[in-house]
Formats: C-alpha cells, structure tokens, sequence
C-alpha cells in the first residue's frame, strides 16, 4: 500500500528545550509550509512540532469528513503532548507557543481564547471568509451540484516555493462553511485571547486581503499585542522572500515572553 501522506509532507518534531512552539499549516496546505520556520525555531534551542491537520496532506477528499473542531482538537493533542515532552523541566521553566499560518492562524487564536498559551503567533489570518470561497446563494447550490472548488489564483513572489510547494489544488465546498463557521467562533473570542499576540502579514496578499490583518489586530483586546508588515509577498509569507525578517520577528517574539 502506498504512502497516504503526500511526499514531503509529513508532519515534524524537533526536540529542545523548555521553550515550545506548536506550528499550525493552512487550508489545503501541509507542514511543509511551516518547516523553515519550525527549523529556525529548533535552531534557537525550541521544542517544535509541526502538526498536519486531520483531511490534510492526503487527498482532498478526506476534507469532506472533517469539521473545525477536528483542527481544534489537532492543537489540543499537541499540546498535551508536548507537555510530556517538557515535563523533565520545571513548571516555571515550561512555555508552549502556538504558531499559525492562514486558517492556522485562526485555530491558533481559538485554541488560546480557552487554553493559557504562552504567546500566539498569528499569521496571513483571515478575520472572515475570502469573497471566491463564500457567494450566496450560488455557494449553497453548488455546495450540492459541484462538490470540489478549484483554487483562485495564488500570489507568489518565489516561484521556486510555489513549484515545490505541496497544497490541495482544489477543495471540498462543505470546507468552506466549516471555515466560515470557525472564523465566526474566532471572532466571537477575542476578547478572550488574553495571552500576548504578533500578527504578521504581507501588504499584498491578494489571498488574505491586508484589511483583515488590521480588523483581527483592532479587536484583539490582550494589552500585549503587535503587528508586523512586510512587503515582497503573497499568502505564505513563511516560504516568501521575507521569511527571514518573519522568522527573526516570531523568533524574538518568543524569546522575549518565554518563561
């Protein structure tokens, strides 16, 4: 039987120290996506683990029977998880930090409005639906007449990430209501994010419009809360030219609050 996990794609574990960082894909994407980062973060002496969300980085199909709290659940494992893992250090010495991509951003911020987190890392996320995955009524019929949705455009700069890039070309349509449910979960707990938050976001991101970055940051009530722009480019900003200003940012950001 072959492989079910697409080449590559895997999720990762870098063992460290006290310090650890749980790293969340995006829709339709793959750990891969979060390795640089996850190996930077291993670099600075970092547990890491690179989770892959349940129905990703196997068929596309296997969307179809997976709901929100599925993802949610996926970061809650994790952390009990890593909490074996750091148990050998003192409790005052233990920091886990979620790090999230795009609609990992979103389970990121969810999981912590419930879970007292460290630090969330919040980047490329959506504060509601992109207008090419929700158009009523047309997304309620083809929900039915037309089961997978082709992609939009994608807006890279590197075009050596985009051809190595592993991703779903196309998606379940009931995907995007579980989406355009959890993003009504997030938005309805923000104020209860009180662990401290760094935003990240590209200028032009043409997948994640910039104005949901600036809308997600304005609500977010955590007196320690920042946001880091950065140009050159699209969605995934954390295999982009940039990544290593992006990497440097989230890097600092946990070294400063970890315990």
């Amino acid at each position: 039987m072959p492989p079910l996990i697409l080449p590559s794609a895997e999720p990762f574990f870098i063992p460290g120290g006290p310090t650890a960082c749980i790293l969340v894909h995006g829709f339709t994407g793959s750990p891969k996506e979060m390795r640089g980062l996850g190996e930077q973060l291993g670099a600075d002496g970092h547990t890491v683990l690179g989770l892959r969300l349940p129905g990703h980085a196997t068929q596309s199909d296997d969307l179809q029977r997976v709901r929100w709290r599925d993802w949610i659940a996926s970061v809650e494992d994790s952390w009990h998880l890593l909490q074996g893992q750091l148990e050998p250090y003192p409790a005052g010495r233990r920091s886990v930090f979620v790090v999230g991509l795009s609609l990992g951003g979103v389970i990121a911020l969810v999981f912590a409005s419930h879970t007292p987190v460290s630090g969330v890392v919040a980047i490329s996320t959506p504060y509601t639906l992109p207008s090419d995955m929700w158009k009523w009524p047309s997304a309620y019929i083809l929900r039915f007449l037309r089961p997978q949705v082709e992609k939009g455009p994608a807006d890279w700069h590197d075009a050596s990430a985009a051809q190595d890039h592993v991703a779903y070309p196309r998606y379940p349509r009931t995907a995007a209501f579980e989406i355009r449910e959890l993003l009504a979960v997030m938005r309805s707990r923000l104020a209860r994010v009180t662990s401290p938050v760094l935003v990240v976001h590209s200028k032009e991101d043409t997948v994640v419009s910039p104005e949901n970055a600036q809308r997600l940051f304005d609500e977010l009530t955590t007196s320690d809360k920042h946001i880091l722009w950065v140009a050159d480019s699209g969605h995934v900003v954390v295999r982009e030219p940039p990544r290593g200003l992006v990497f440097k940012a989230v890097s600092e950001f946990v070294a400063r609050l970890a315990m």
